[in-house]
């Protein structure tokens, strides 16, 4: 199971106006090997509270180094710190690397690639570009990129240097929402109708072997819809959400010990680096990582929405519910994975492990 460990920051270098690439130096190199599409959790104390955010790896494996994009967020503490203070010097902690957006490369084969990304989500995205372009010779790759300007374009040029690098094999499609372009196509934003005209005018839907889009969940919701229209099975189609929909849970309400020893209440069990700790929860809507923190357990996690997998646990007895599940795919869900930052017990007794 994941850990945190220290990381130096070696770089900080401004991309655009609202966003920075980091370089790390972690103390131990080999916990920190990653695979193209990866990200990692951070976490730091403000105000006397921990926060723990994930930020895509944007380097690709070739390059030798650890590498994340940190755009700010409106009122995200964590990415306004990034963006203001932090420097070559301080010291971070993370998670090692984590995630599944990705598809196991082969130098042998001929593939054509299909990106979508919106804003940052194009950070896990160009680390995929990069490793495919330098690992997979024969490959092709396609990117549509959605910004609002110009100005707003991260990593322009690095993309540009990469069109060059691999004549050919690499193209990219800059799609601006609030500036005009050339051809209209370029202009707006991407709903189903830019979708439709993309594909006509612009991709060949069925030359696509992999399809990745990683972005705010309603465009991705929309280019996964249309990519399924032309053709594009599920297996094919990798989604990595950068922001969530959900509002977020409510705070729980406050339960007293004599009603979590009543029949409202579930035994849990939850095995954490190979120790096992019981303790009775309430079934009133709080999820089983939350109780195991209050419960003094260092259980996984980063979003608690649902987004990323850092809280994947393995249910071994007993029922839950999944409130959101925007990161396991369908084959995990039936193998009895679940997220628990979404895990609402039902059964009255509950076996679980973050260790399978």
């Amino acid at each position: 199971m994941p850990r945190f460990h220290p990381l130096e920051v070696t770089e900080v270098r401004r991309e655009t106006r609202d966003a920075v690439v980091v370089t790390l130096k972690p103390q131990d190199a080999g916990a920190f090997a990653f695979t193209q599409g990866q990200y990692l959790t951070f976490r730091r104390e403000f105000d006397g509270e921990e926060l723990r955010r994930s930020y895509s790896i944007c380097a690709g494996l070739d390059e030798g180094c650890l590498r994340v994009g940190i755009k700010r967020v409106d009122g995200g503490a964590f990415s306004t710190w990034a963006n203001e203070e932090l420097k070559p010097g301080d010291m971070l902690e993370a998670m090692t690397p984590q995630g599944r957006f990705f598809t196991a490369l082969d130098p042998a084969t001929a593939k054509s690639y299909l990106g979508f990304a919106g804003g940052s989500g194009i950070t896990p995205v160009l680390s995929i570009i990069k490793t495919v372009l330098s690992r997979e010779p024969a490959s092709t790759f396609t990117l549509v990129y959605a910004n609002r300007q110009v100005g707003s374009i991260m990593f322009r040029e690095e993309l540009e240097d990469l069109k060059n690098t691999y004549l050919g094999r690499f193209s990219v499609v800059h799609i601006l929402e609030s500036e005009g372009q050339e051809i209209d196509l370029f202009t707006g934003r991407i709903d189903a109708d830019k979708m439709e005209m993309l594909f006509r005018m612009w991709i060949d839907a069925e030359t696509v072997d992999t399809a990745f889009i990683c972005g705010p969940e309603p465009m991705m919701l929309t280019i996964a819809d249309s990519l399924r229209k032309h053709g594009l099975s599920d297996d094919q189609i990798k989604f990595e959400l950068f922001a969530s929909s959900q509002p977020g849970r409510a705070k729980k309400r406050a339960v007293s010990q004599q009603a979590v020893n009543a029949a409202n209440s579930c035994e849990v069990s939850v095995t954490l680096d190979g120790a096992t700790r019981s303790f009775r929860m309430p079934k009133d809507g709080t999820s089983v990582l939350d109780a195991a923190i209050d419960h003094d357990m260092d259980a996984p996690y980063s979003c608690k929405a649902g987004v990323c997998s850092t809280c994947r646990a393995k249910v071994l007895e007993g029922e839950v519910e999944m409130e959101v599940n925007h990161a396991l795919e369908d084959y995990e869900v039936r193998a009895g994975y679940v997220l628990s930052c979404q895990c609402i017990p039902l059964s009255d007794k509950l076996v679980l492990s973050y260790d399978e």
